[in-house]
């Protein structure tokens, strides 16, 4: 990989997401020799993803490129690889392009899909957690609304104008917000000659209520939000199978789609070589108070489970949570090499919050919990700040102000035809 061996411990991050671009930034390169690993050399603002998704934003609004964010720092190395496997005992990584030895290692390679072993819906549905998917289901749904246009076949037309969307957490209810606002605002000027009241956006969500990680007071505002914007809710309802268009619950009630949008689970991912034993809930790897699975090896943000009396489940995977723990990790990195002492984390609690659609969101931070318009801006100027790169975030504050006053998100261009995936 032609990084220098030079005479300081070397740390290896694998991922730059929250949690590994913070601690990037963070750690002090005067003690330490950092080489970043990703399989990508852009940092995604996965919040933001499902804009890209319903054509609001442009990809390069939430993406930045990796080099530039560490073009300043000395002793520093990124290399865009895929990590295979790691091998504690002789402190090396491997990689598709070769190997690695390290000093620390820290995994912060976040979370990917979960699909519960269902490999129909699997093979069918369309997933939304890489800048990759999102643009994916932006093409596929422009798409099926010309070939709507298109069909003379009634029911075919329906299939294309309907939507399923499989979890009703932030991701979910944002996006089927975002759809729904899209019917109503934006296509009926695209698309005039098509009858727009027959799409349909379906949430199904197998808990009692949608947003269910955070209160009832706040579940039953997003519930009212989302049913004033048309979005057709099912709760206590699982996906069993999604096959030649048709989806079957567990309720009984089956849905005729050509579009599935899972955003039902996320599992830790991370390279080979990891003990079973150390693997918990949700795939992800089980370390102690310091973030640490073992004396060289740490573990970060989605991928890290931490169980406590607080959060028996660990720690909710959020940016927030990502981000405290990478600045958290080169803190105490940089006072180890300064031979000085080494504290547990701890987690402050910021809340959270999801956003319906213009001026509807919920927010929840501490014992305060507010809903509607003044949650719509505090949503929007927390986004905005977490934005990395003062482009991105005049690029999207100009494109949600626009969109406030205009009612015309995004170019809706076709770019990339979206191509189904071989199983």
């Amino acid at each position: 990989m032609n990084i220098p061996d030079i005479d300081l411990p070397r740390i290896v991050v694998i991922g730059a997401g929250f949690a590994g671009l913070k601690l990037a930034r963070q750690i002090n390169t005067k003690y330490h020799q950092l080489v970043l690993i990703d399989k990508n050399n852009f940092h995604t603002f996965q919040p933001l993803l499902y804009q890209v998704a319903s054509a609001g934003l442009e990809p390069d609004s939430i993406a930045y490129p990796i080099r530039k964010t560490l073009r300043k720092k000395k002793n520093t190395f990124f290399r865009l690889v895929e990590v295979k496997s790691l091998d504690s005992e002789t402190k090396t990584l491997h990689t598709n392009i070769g190997t690695l030895s390290y000093d620390y290692l820290v995994i912060a390679s976040g979370a990917g899909n979960n699909f519960f072993s269902n490999e129909t819906i699997e093979e069918n549905a369309i997933p939304m957690k890489s800048l990759t998917e999102a643009l994916d289901l932006r093409s596929k749904m422009l798409e099926n609304f010309e070939r709507a246009l298109n069909t003379q076949d009634l029911d075919k037309r329906n299939e294309l104008m309907n939507f399923v969307i499989v979890g009703a957490g932030p991701t979910g209810v944002e996006l089927a917000g975002a759809l729904a606002e899209l019917r109503n605002k934006i296509l009926p000027k695209d698309f005039p000659d098509l009858d727009l009241r027959q799409m349909k956006i379906h949430l199904i969500e197998a808990a009692p209520r949608v947003l269910s990680a955070m209160s009832e007071k706040s579940s039953l505002k997003a519930n009212k939000y989302l049913k004033k914007l048309g979005v057709h809710i099912y709760t206590e309802t699982f996906v069993e199978n999604y096959e030649s268009n048709l989806v079957t619950t567990s309720v009984g009630k089956d849905f005729r789609c050509d579009t599935l949008i899972w955003a039902a689970g996320v599992a830790g991912q991370f390279p080979n070589g990891i003990d079973s034993n150390k693997v918990g809930r949700g795939n992800r790897i089980i370390v102690d108070e310091n973030l640490q699975l073992d004396d060289a090896t740490f573990v970060l943000g989605d991928t890290a489970l931490i169980n406590s009396e607080k959060y028996p489940e660990g720690l909710p995977m959020l940016a927030s949570v990502a981000m405290q723990q990478g600045a958290y990790l080169a803190k105490q990195l940089n006072r180890k090499a300064k031979n000085k002492s080494w504290k547990p984390f701890v987690y402050n609690d910021k809340g959270t919050m999801a956003t319906i659609g213009r001026n509807l969101a919920v927010v929840e931070t501490g014992k305060l919990k507010f809903q509607g318009v003044m949650a719509w801006f505090v949503w929007m100027f927390v986004h905005l700040m977490l934005l990395v790169g003062f482009r991105n975030r005049v690029v999207v504050f100009v494109n949600w102000t626009w969109n406030y006053f205009r009612y015309n998100n995004g170019l809706r261009l076709i770019i990339r035809p979206y191509r189904k995936k071989k199983g």
